[in-house]
């Protein structure tokens, strides 16, 4: 029996989808370099002397990054199984914004300085070079962020029911005469202050007023540790929960669920003690 022949699609999609093969792989690389070099050119033309002497060349390579870009564009979509699927996800949106830009800099003179969002497609390498161990740090991080996320939220609000408080009492205690003219432009100082970063434009004078600014600095190092801690506290969980998983018996893959019944690479019961 004859084999069936490979189709053009089939191949595409090996190539510009699947990086453990060769071909996607060194096609990956391949990508990176163009996206690097279009990053490039996009930051150097933004140097006057740089701009002035070599536009023309700029110009034309701006339009064969893009052009390039396009047809790689065009590629995913004719090669994907589910076209629309990819159009939608998050790296089918990055590579249709990374070459917009140049078109539209064809009515809109600027836009093509847009183009540093290219550097996002460098998350590809991620998939490339199989830094699994990144990504999963990446998970620990993502699943902290979200359960520490309604602490966090209440404790901004507690920050910023503080931050009006003490805005307004600067403004009764300093008054337009040391530059605090009304409410918001206090508060404003003392956002400035409680983070720690001090612009100096505007400062207290009197007694009162420098007293409770030394308050407010002081507050300011407490409540920068706060949701330090309380994102540490649920990776620390996150991380136990991550790393108290099941092996596989059969083919000794790590990574299962605590709660898995099945093992995700060979199908084998992960419950299943007649071994």
């Amino acid at each position: 029996m004859k084999k069936r022949p490979i189709s053009l699609r089939s191949k595409l999609y090996r190539i510009i989808f699947e990086a453990e093969t060769t071909s996607g792989r060194l096609f990956d690389i391949l990508l990176l370099v163009l996206i690097l070099a279009s990053v490039t050119v996009v930051a150097l033309e933004t140097v006057v002397y740089l701009r002035r002497s070599h536009l023309a060349l700029f110009y034309k390579l701006e339009w064969a990054f893009t052009i390039l870009f396009t047809i790689e564009y065009l590629l995913r979509i004719y090669s994907s199984p589910k076209p629309l699927k990819y159009i939608f996800s998050f790296f089918g949106l990055v590579d249709l914004i990374s070459i917009i830009p140049t078109y539209i800099s064809l009515f809109i003179v600027g836009a093509q300085y847009l183009l540093v969002v290219r550097v996002l497609r460098l998350l590809r390498i991620a998939r490339i070079f199989k830094l699994t161990h990144f990504i999963n740090e990446g998970q620990v991080l993502s699943r902290a962020l979200k359960a520490s996320l309604t602490k966090i939220f209440v404790f901004l609000g507690t920050v910023l029911l503080a931050v009006v408080i003490i805005g307004s009492l600067m403004y009764m205690v300093e008054g337009a005469a040391s530059g605090f003219t009304s409410i918001p432009k206090s508060i404003y100082w003392t956002i400035v202050t409680l983070t720690t970063v001090g612009y100096g434009d505007i400062a207290p004078v009197t007694p009162l007023g420098q007293i409770l600014a030394s308050c407010v600095m002081i507050l300011g190092y407490g409540i920068i540790a706060v949701p330090t801690g309380i994102v540490t506290v649920e990776m620390s969980k996150t991380d136990r929960s991550m790393t108290n998983t099941k092996v596989c018996p059969n083919c000794h893959k790590e990574g299962h669920v605590p709660n898995a019944s099945f093992c995700y690479n060979c199908g084998w019961e992960l419950n299943n003690h007649n071994l």
